[in-house]
């Protein structure tokens, strides 16, 4: 296996993992913590969700073909409360992972060095995957946070727990 072979395998493995993560995470959460805010100033689970799957798909629609930045993406209304469900906030997580995946798992080794538009930036296909691993990895750890404050008493670690020692 060549390394541009073994590189894409280990991101399409780390995205699936994140992915994975944050759905445990929210698996644990009530309908109304999808949409709790501590404060004005924070954002609920369901505007994180709604502005990964914004970003998933203005960034990973027509990829080598248009900026990432699509013109009729509307960034600012990606913050404001409009769903009303899980399965609303549950639909648009799967609108956006399964764009980004279906590009990211159309790439091939001959793919990585090509170069793609960002924001009017020309990005190599390997920044632009790093640029979303950083993104989307910030975006899960909010996630996660938001999920384990709001059920703090309950919640279920999603990796390994810490040791108990009994006295």
């Amino acid at each position: 296996m060549s390394i541009g072979q073994e590189y894409l395998r280990v991101v399409r493995a780390r995205f699936l993992d994140m992915k994975k993560t944050a759905e445990r995470a929210m698996d644990q959460c009530s309908e109304e913590q999808l949409f709790h805010c501590f404060h004005e100033e924070t954002n609920s689970i369901a505007i994180i969700v709604k502005h990964m799957s914004g970003n998933m798909v203005s960034r990973w629609t027509d990829f080598f073909s248009s900026d990432g930045e699509k013109t009729d993406r509307n960034r600012d209304d990606e913050f404001i409360h409009d769903f009303h469900t899980r399965k609303e906030v549950m639909d648009c997580w799967e609108k956006g992972w399964s764009t980004f995946f279906q590009t990211l798992n159309e790439l091939q080794e001959t793919d990585l060095l090509r170069t793609v538009t960002i924001r009017g930036e020309p990005h190599s296909v390997i920044e632009a995957i790093e640029r979303q691993m950083y993104h989307y990895s910030y975006h899960i750890g909010q996630i996660v946070y938001v999920a384990k404050q709001l059920n703090a008493n309950n919640w279920k670690t999603l990796t390994i727990p810490r040791s108990r020692k009994t006295t």
